[in-house]
């Protein structure tokens, strides 16, 4: 069998126990495609023990995992840098013999993914550079919103988009084609757009797991109001969240929300659900991998809620409204492509309308069952990992 052409993943800003929506599509992509293809990931040690507890193994996938042992203990800066480093090194040293029937991916706008990319780019014309661009950086003086908040988080805002900034124009000029997430994300890149270099990756789920899950375990009772799923950053609105299920039990006392997920916002979620005496009504399960636990939940509750404030996707939500349950969001422009169906959005930052039409779908099941009917009826028609990477595979790839 042949197993061209070979493709080299750039990975090296994974890192953590839970998984950005990059990380998830990059080894969704690399599974997919190392059953007829030579896969080559180069990540360091908290990234490979990301793609071994989700079992990215088998014959075609090849590590490089690099050491970063003597960075680790200085910090989060000092070790970015490190990895920084550590990719241009390896741009600078790997060979690539045949570079027509190469592909290298850079699974995040990240320095250590990105750099690596262009410097084998330019050692190597004839390879085709396949770029992720999965969110642009938010404008720094306006934070982390699309609408109305309060806190919008500028100060990391700005270290977002001051990351992405000399990375744009090498991307832009460089180059084959570049990865985004949603309709909105393609004016960002006109000139590659009048090129047809732009892929638009919507999310997937990994339906096959799922719907074995689904007969296995039938249905349960539901438990729970509510269930959030995603990473406890500023993007996600996880402490307007808690705001917002306060506003629920006053109407509903007995309304509990379960809170699935990990991040740099942890700590003040906890503090947030204990000074409003939430403790009862708000469960923290912390990240959990795919499996029986995580879908256990997802049975057992009658909605999902997703209060994003800035988001370019979101498979979070995706992911559970395979269980058949209708979500609430912000009505972010992402998501006019992403969740056309299966979402009730409410106005960026308002509130009291998000916890409103939480109660409405508590008290009126047959909506409920409506839209969580059109949620389920998207995801099966158009989210496997099967075809979303096909999908990608047959433009990328130019016999």
């Amino acid at each position: 069998m042949d197993l061209k052409p070979k493709f080299l993943f750039f990975a090296l800003a994974a890192m953590g126990k839970g998984i950005s929506g990059s990380d998830r599509i990059f080894m969704e992509f690399a599974r997919v495609w190392s059953k007829k293809n030579i896969i080559q990931i180069f990540v360091w040690q908290e990234g490979y023990q990301m793609c071994q507890r989700q079992k990215l193994i088998g014959s075609s996938i090849k590590y490089q995992v690099s050491s970063m042992e003597p960075w680790y203990k200085f910090g989060f800066f000092v070790n970015y840098f490190a990895r920084v480093i550590e990719g241009i090194r390896i741009g600078l040293t790997v060979k690539i013999a045949n570079p027509e029937k190469n592909i290298v991916y850079s699974a995040s706008e990240f320095w250590m993914d990105c750099l690596p990319a262009f410097i084998l780019k330019i050692r190597y014309p004839k390879l085709r550079w396949v770029a992720a661009w999965f969110q642009t950086a938010p404008k720094p003086w306006i934070g982390f919103t699309e609408g109305e908040r309060v806190n919008t988080y500028r100060l990391r805002a700005f270290f977002y988009w001051f990351v992405q900034l000399p990375i744009k124009p090498l991307i832009v000029r460089f180059v084959d084609f570049i990865l985004v997430n949603n309709e909105e994300e393609k004016k960002q890149f006109l000139n590659l757009n009048s090129l047809n270099k732009i892929i638009v990756v919507l999310g997937a789920v990994n339906l096959t797991e799922i719907n074995k899950w689904k007969e296995k375990g039938g249905k349960l009772p539901k438990i729970y109001n509510a269930v959030f799923q995603g990473r406890f950053h500023p993007q996600k609105g996880v402490l307007e969240l808690v705001d917002i299920w306060k506003l629920v039990v006053i109407k509903k006392p007995h309304a509990r929300l379960v809170m699935i997920g990990d991040g740099p916002l942890m700590g003040s979620v906890k503090g947030k659900v204990k000074r409003e005496k939430l403790e009862k009504n708000i469960a923290l399960t912390g990240y959990l991998f795919d499996g029986e636990e995580k879908y256990k939940i997802f049975s057992q509750s009658r909605l999902v809620v997703h209060p994003a404030f800035y988001d370019s996707g979101g498979m979070a939500a995706a992911e559970a409204m395979v269980f058949g349950i209708p979500t609430v969001g912000f009505d972010l422009k992402a998501f006019k492509s992403y969740y056309p169906q299966g979402m009730m959005k409410v106005k960026i930052g308002d509130l009291n309308s998000f916890a409103k039409v939480i109660i409405k779908l508590l008290d009126d099941p047959r909506l409920a069952t409506k839209i969580g009917g059109q949620a389920l009826e998207m995801i099966e028609k158009n989210w496997s990992w099967d075809k979303r990477a096909a999908q990608v595979f047959n433009q990328i790839v130019r016999e």
